[in-house]
């Protein structure tokens, strides 16, 4: 039986195996230098709390640690706590890419970033830095060891 609104939703869907991010000069977002993913780097908020309480956040796995120890001040703001959690995400995604060989930004379509990790796995950084922010946990340093580790 064609039900015709379905075959179009599996041709879209099996269409969208989501997409390497490239700027429009072409590089893909995992590499070095000026472009989306230095724009994903930035995490203002992030980096203002950090430097509050004497954080350095350098790019590195140590700095996922470091952020780890900060008390939460910002779960008594909602505005503040999701804007920290996902540049915390974003942080966390930043870091992967930057460290973990062979790890690149993809983007899905109404999903948003992700960090494809060289096994094939994708990391849903942002959410990950979003239950960072609300809960604790999981850990920004644990989430990295795990991703590291594939």
């Amino acid at each position: 039986m064609e039900i015709p609104f379905l075959g179009t939703w599996r041709r879209r869907r099996e269409a969208g195996h989501g997409v390497g991010l490239r700027s429009p000069a072409g590089e893909l977002w995992g590499e070095e230098g000026e472009g989306p993913a230095e724009l994903l780097a930035e995490c203002e908020l992030l980096r203002a709390r950090a430097e509050t309480a004497g954080i350095e956040l350098d790019g590195s796995p140590a700095s996922l640690a470091a952020l780890d120890q900060l008390l939460p001040r910002w779960r008594d703001d909602p505005e503040e706590l999701a804007r920290l959690g996902n540049d915390a995400g974003l942080y966390l995604g930043t870091v992967v890419v930057r460290t973990v060989p062979g790890a690149q930004w993809h983007l899905w379509p109404g999903v948003g970033p992700v960090v494809r990790l060289p096994a094939g796995r994708e990391l849903d950084a942002v959410g990950k830095g979003v239950d960072w922010a609300v809960s604790g946990a999981p850990e920004l340093s644990q989430v990295y060891a795990e991703a590291a580790e594939l």
